[in-house]
């Protein structure tokens, strides 16, 4: 029970508001301006797309926190995180798929609404989030992990994932 609840308020305080908080209020800054935004046409192709990124989304997020509970014994939370390095599933082909997995989500509201500012909040939390990884988790990770990190780190990329899974020495 104790780490549902743990995980509960990472989930709260973290992804929902990134990517449900801040849009809401985005659109409800912008709704009466020149970057309001609209309500979908569901024939509409964007839509489509907006569909299908929410899914990969959903799915990437579920899989990403699922790994850092079963197999880190930890939380997606920077003050509660894994015990253990997690480099299986997504982490094999990138080192941030829950970034990933949020900026999906991000896209899939901007194009579902129409909405420039959730566009410009998107590539916002990439930003801050490309200054913040290498400046302060990566290091913090080096720390906790050390070489397995370094050699982690080394093979598998930050954003763009790899072609083939990555495997450390001696894993199936």
């Amino acid at each position: 029970m104790e780490m549902i609840w743990r995980l509960a308020k990472s989930i709260l305080i973290l992804p929902v508001n990134v990517a449900g908080t801040v849009p809401a209020v985005i659109l409800w800054a912008t709704h009466e301006t020149a970057y309001g935004w609209s309500w979908p046409v569901v024939l509409l192709p964007r839509i489509w797309a907006a569909g299908l990124f929410a899914a990969i989304g959903i799915v990437l997020a579920a899989d990403t926190v699922r790994l850092f509970v079963r197999v880190g014994d930890g939380t997606p939370a920077p003050w509660d995180p894994p015990i253990n390095l997690v480099v299986r599933g997504p982490y094999r082909y990138v080192r941030n798929p829950m970034i990933s997995a949020v900026l999906f989500v991000l896209c899939a509201e901007a194009l579902c609404l129409a909405s420039w500012p959730l566009a410009v909040w998107t590539v916002v939390f990439f930003a801050v989030n490309s200054l913040y990884l290498p400046l302060v988790e990566e290091k913090g990770l080096e720390a906790r992990f050390g070489e397995a990190y370094r050699t982690y780190k080394a093979n598998v990329p930050r954003w763009l994932p790899r072609l083939t899974p990555w495997t450390a020495d001696g894993e199936i």
